[in-house]
């Protein structure tokens, strides 16, 4: 005799509504940028860069949680995955910063102007 399947379906739609409400809010800032948020500066970028890629963050750990099946294995497992990505993540922000920040103080100091 085989055990019944239960259906995952309530679950599904419920990570489709968090998933969906998150990319809600990071279309709405982006189309409205408030000013508050846009003209505020963290660490040498904008408050609202940074609550996209938090936002971008959450979304991406969300969907290795609930469609890489993450919530169903050992804690060793799990940070074996979410460890080296949550390190690149650091690491491609910091080269964002960095090189954003050369880049515009090239442009904003030398005799080459933005012609792009």
């Amino acid at each position: 005799m085989g055990h019944a399947h239960e259906s995952n379906v309530g679950r599904i739609w419920k990570v489709f509504g968090i998933l969906s409400l998150i990319t809600v809010v990071e279309v709405a800032l982006g189309i409205y940028k408030p000013h508050s948020l846009h003209f505020t500066n963290v660490l040498g970028m904008n408050l609202l860069n940074w609550i996209f890629i938090i936002l971008t963050v959450a979304k991406a750990y969300g969907i290795m949680w609930a469609f890489m099946h993450l919530e169903g294995e050992k804690a060793s497992l799990r940070w074996s995955i979410v460890g080296p990505l949550v390190f690149l993540i650091i690491y491609l922000v910091f080269i964002l910063l960095v090189e954003a920040d050369y880049i515009y103080d090239v442009f904003k100091t030398s005799t080459i102007k933005w012609n792009f």
